[in-house]
């Protein structure tokens, strides 16, 4: 396989100040919003102390260290979004690298690409197969693989090794079964797993909603249809139909819509109690403005937020990962060194001020450590016809 790499200077991104603001609960009933949903760039919000506490837990970092990941992340994911639509399909990915995100690296099929590449700040490699290339071997896998005897627990794109990755309870016998479906060989790298994603699902108590009298989820960003309120959350969590109950048990909502497997993702409108607002709490009262829903790139730092672990952060390592749960396969999730338990199905994941998505399932906990999965939101918002509520912040 053609590899290169081309490196370039001045990523670093100097550290400045951050200004922080706290913000009402946003899971909290209120009086009416005032302001409606806003778009906005991707210009960097100003985090609230909480997720940069959080960020240096988790991800072993200095303040200063976690202060200059998010600002470098802030400015070159919108360089690595303007590139992958200039190379088309020659594009290969992108991703961060280094300790504060400090260097973008962009993967092309063509050499001729790395003039325009470093031009703009990032540094280039050359590429055997195009990002496009493998997410068609990865879904011919997706739908060749069986599900029953379990074969793959999961499968996702991998840009950094520019092949499409199947990890396997059973390494040898799924290499026989992935040599038999007629893919590129080269393109696939199997590798042995213990991980067995589940959905993110428990019977316990918590700032949540409630479905029933004791199952709890998540809420995850809140979203506008027309003039109705309401948030989304996994498609586990409920079926289209199903009434919700907030945090403190008080009628809050339907769920409208509602898909999984397949995919998984819901939307539930509330009534006239309750008010969607732009933010994303940390389990203590203290919420982060949603200004955006820009897709994070991989490498990048992301945070989650759920009823029971409340504010964990990590790094998003693969997208357009599909993953096999006892119920059946989700597909195009995103993967990431975040952990997450049962109950915090649903919950908020955000980079920066940016909505990434809900969280779906996963393994591990929040003690040992742990692979969780969210669901895009741009994929929900358009499934349903959602608008992302969000705020431009003080």
């Amino acid at each position: 396989m053609l590899r290169g790499h081309v490196a370039a200077t001045g990523c670093a991104l100097a550290i400045t100040a951050l200004t922080l603001a706290a913000m009402p609960a946003g899971a909290e009933r209120q009086s009416p919003a005032t302001r409606g949903a806003q778009e906005s760039t991707a210009a960097a919000q100003p985090p609230p102390p909480s997720m940069l506490e959080a960020l240096q837990r988790d991800l072993r970092l200095s303040e200063d260290q976690a202060k200059a990941r998010m600002l470098n992340e802030a400015r070159l994911t919108p360089v690595a979004a303007q590139l992958g639509k200039e190379l088309g399909s020659r594009f290969g990915g992108a991703w961060l690298r280094g300790n504060i995100a400090q260097a973008l690296v962009v993967a092309t099929t063509n050499a001729d690409d790395i003039p325009r590449i470093l031009a703009a700040g990032a540094q280039a490699e050359v590429v055997a197969r195009s990002l496009a290339q493998l997410a068609t071997i990865k879904d011919k896998l997706d739908h060749a693989l069986p599900v029953q005897p379990l074969v793959s627990s999961a499968r996702y794109v991998d840009v950094k090794r520019n092949k499409v990755v199947v990890l396997a309870p059973k390494p040898d016998e799924t290499q026989t079964v992935v040599e038999g479906i007629g893919v590129d060989a080269g393109a696939v790298l199997v590798l042995p797993s213990t991980e067995v994603p589940q959905p993110l699902y428990d019977l316990t108590g918590g700032n949540a909603y409630y479905i029933g009298i004791t199952d709890r989820c998540s809420i995850g960003f809140s979203v506008l249809k027309g003039t109705r309120n309401g948030f989304v959350t996994a498609g586990h969590c409920g079926s289209t139909g199903a009434t919700t109950t907030g945090f403190n048990r008080i009628a809050q909502g339907v769920f409208e819509g509602s898909t999984f497997p397949g995919s998984d993702y819901a939307w539930v409108a509330v009534n006239t109690d309750w008010t969607a607002t732009p933010r994303v709490g940390n389990g203590e009262g203290v919420t982060a403005p949603v200004t955006g829903d820009q897709p994070a790139i991989e490498g990048a730092s992301v945070c989650r937020s759920g009823s029971t672990t409340d504010l964990r952060c990590g790094l998003i390592q693969q997208r357009d990962a599909s993953v096999t749960y006892p119920q059946g396969t989700v597909y195009q999730l995103t993967r990431t060194t975040v952990c997450a338990e049962p109950g915090d199905s649903g919950g908020a994941f955000i980079s920066g001020n940016q909505a990434q998505g809900v969280a779906s399932g996963g393994s591990g906990d929040c003690s040992s450590g742990g692979t969780t999965y969210f669901q895009p939101i741009g994929e929900i918002l358009t499934a349903y016809g959602l608008t992302l509520k969000t705020t431009t912040g003080p």
